[in-house]
């Protein structure tokens, strides 16, 4: 899911009256509790919590202080966690952008390359998934869609089908970068002229903390989506896949088209390497280390879609992302397990979390989401995996359990993918998640 996604979600409610008929599938069936979901008995299948939600919002307004959540440190408004802290933090309600996030005439500006890459030149994605929506109707085929019986957790997509596809893809190289030298570089999703977040605010920040010695000089490398958004789609099947296929892809197809095209040298030592995403991506960046940490140790997430967004739906891990952090929570029937990077038969009912079932890695995160974030946009999936906040929550639980480093930010008055919340802690962010370069990451 995608903040493309959310602005025409909250532009169309406050519209639906005005609509005309065939406009209505625009509109996801819900932005609040699915009609009839099972909010009371939490031992039954796809239970929905609904404590700590104030449903006179839409989507629901999180508590940050909901009892079912990790405790977290309050910080006064306008002041963010140390980038020597780690745990969980509440920020917010104003937000301020910081001084990096914009232009300064006396710091030394990087430059950015582009180039396309088509799906006809790929190995690994050569066949893409193309979904047959409305026209001008953002995602009509997933907002419409039915689920298998019994299993409120599988929506049927069948106006999805294979085809092409294109994207950009952006390389940041700061000023600084010494030719012939392997340079650190950090890679994020939903780069490119696809991208809906500001990329160039980005830029920004790695001019002035590259300048300020606070970051070392490092390339950053925007990869654009497949196309489309969510179940069905190119991008859906990239980003929200538990799998190591997308590191893959951009091990193998990406970056050596960046090396060509910009002429810089990548450094091959995962511990300079970073992942950087935006709702599906971050949790694409996750996946990338967790399957991948010969490749990536350091990930950095803004709303994370650490729910059950995987499709086609797989029976090994049959709540997607979800289970990073939960058990799939449908009916007691026989499923494989999934532990660490493998799936085995098993007899047990659910299939078991991957982060508390697996030996810890050495990965760094920081993650943030928003106490408006996405809730149940799609009336049929009231499957007990669709809360972002809530799975964010979880997210913080189980890598504390487990001992990494990580940071996770709770961010007052902030919808999904938040602007006003980027352009607060993404120096800050991208100053925690390497502070202790280059010594490796424990």
């Amino acid at each position: 899911m995608n903040k493309a996604h959310a602005v025409l979600v909250v532009a169309l409610l406050s519209t639906t009256a005005a609509l005309p008929a065939i406009a209505a599938v625009c509109v996801p069936a819900n932005a609040s509790v699915p009609a009839g979901a099972n909010t009371t008995n939490p031992k039954a299948p796809f239970f929905i919590d609904t404590a700590g939600l104030d449903l006179r919002t839409t989507p629901p307004t999180r508590d940050p202080h909901n009892p079912n959540y990790p405790k977290a440190t309050e910080l006064p408004d306008g002041q963010l966690p140390s980038i020597n802290s780690d745990g969980n933090f509440i920020i917010g309600p104003t937000h301020r952008p910081s001084p990096e996030a914009v232009a300064h005439a006396d710091v030394p500006h990087g430059t950015v390359h582009s180039f396309v890459m088509h799906s006809a030149d790929s190995v690994i994605y050569q066949t893409g998934l193309v979904r047959d929506d409305i026209p001008d109707c953002w995602n009509s085929a997933v907002n419409t869609a039915s689920t298998v019986p019994g299993d409120k957790s599988d929506l049927l997509v069948p106006e999805s089908h294979a085809g092409d596809w294109s994207r950009e893809v952006d390389v940041y190289v700061p000023a600084d970068y010494v030719p012939g030298t392997a340079a650190p570089f950090i890679v994020y999703g939903d780069g490119g002229r696809q991208s809906f977040f500001n990329q160039q605010m980005l830029f920004n920040v790695l001019d002035n903390l590259i300048h300020a010695h606070k970051l070392p000089p490092m390339v950053a490398i925007g990869i654009g989506a497949g196309g489309q958004d969510v179940q069905g789609s190119q991008r859906g099947r990239e980003y929200d896949t538990v799998s190591g296929t997308y590191a893959e892809w951009v091990e193998r197809e990406v970056l050596p088209r960046v090396e060509q095209n910009t002429h810089v040298l990548l450094t091959k030592d995962p511990d300079r390497r970073a992942t950087m995403g935006f709702s599906s991506s971050a949790a694409a960046a996750f996946t990338m280390a967790w399957f991948h940490p010969d490749l990536y140790r350091r990930v950095l997430g803004y709303s994370p879609t650490m729910v059950n967004q995987q499709w086609p739906h797989d029976k090994a891990l049959p709540g997607g992302a979800w289970q990073y952090h939960s058990a799939w929570p449908g009916p007691i029937k026989p499923n494989p397990t999934a532990s660490e990077n493998t799936v085995a038969p098993a007899s047990g009912s659910n299939s078991a979390p991957l982060i508390p079932n697996s030996p810890r890695k050495p990965i760094r995160f920081w993650f943030e989401a928003g106490d408006r974030d996405f809730f149940y946009l799609v009336g049929a999936l009231a499957d007990g995996m669709h809360d972002w906040t809530l799975a964010n929550e979880d997210m913080a639980r189980v890598l504390a359990a487990k001992g990494y480093q990580y940071q996770f930010v709770f961010s007052r008055n902030a919808g999904h993918v938040d602007d006003a919340t980027e352009a607060q802690t993404m120096a800050e962010a991208l100053e925690w998640l390497w502070k202790d370069y280059p010594a490796p990451v424990r």
